[in-house]
Formats: structure tokens, sequence, C-alpha cells
């Protein structure tokens, strides 16, 4: 195993999000996308591009048909809880925690890493 991938799991893999490009995407704009069978939400915020799992952690609802507050925070449209995309951190206190995926950008082309099971 390589240095970089190092503290991976096993598992661990770089997918290619078909369909979406860094300069394809807005700033700010929740998208939902498949990649690896998975569902994952992209946001771009200040020109870096974050992953997350599509769905809210607390009720199931998409993330997605939310949207991204003044503070560049991902708000469920449901209840309104507000998770920072940069780490999942739950920003207005209910204590919930959004998944997120690391994201490499290769040319304009994301990568989204995910652990695929066996």
């Amino acid at each position: 195993m390589d240095q970089q991938n190092a503290h991976r799991p096993a598992g661990f893999g770089w997918h290619l999000a078909s369909g979406v490009t860094v300069s394809g995407i807005e700033e700010n704009r929740l998208t939902e996308i498949e990649v690896n069978s998975k569902r994952v939400g992209i946001v771009k915020r200040g020109g870096i591009v974050y992953a997350f799992t599509a769905k809210c952690p607390h009720a199931g609802v998409p993330l997605c048909t939310g949207w991204v507050d003044g503070l560049g925070r991902i708000v469920c449209p449901e209840h309104k809880y507000r998770f920072d995309p940069t780490n999942g951190r739950n920003t207005s206190g209910e204590g919930y925690k959004l998944f997120t995926y690391p994201v490499e950008i290769r040319s304009d082309e994301i990568w989204i890493g995910l652990v695929s099971l066996p």
C-alpha cells in the first residue's frame, strides 16, 4: 500500500463521479449523484468540492432538496438541521453527524473515495 493510502480502510477506492465536473457545477448548489451504486451529495464552496451522504442522518430526507445557507452550511429541508460540508458536523446543535467522503480532483473530474463492502 502506498504512503498516501496507508490510513485508508480495506476496500477503499477512488470512483469517478461521472456526469459532473468541477467547472460544470454551480457554487453553493447541492447536487445528488450516483457513484459506485451509492447516492452521494456534492457541493462546491469557494471552488472546493465536498461530498457527503445524500440523506439526512436524522430523518433520511434527501439533503440535496435543501439549500446552502449564507454561512455555507447544508440545510435539511425537513427540520432545517444544518451541517458543515467540510467535516459533517451538525452546527444547529441536534447532535447528528453527516457522513462525508474524501474528494480528489483530477483535471476537471471529481473522484470520490468510497469503501466497497465485500
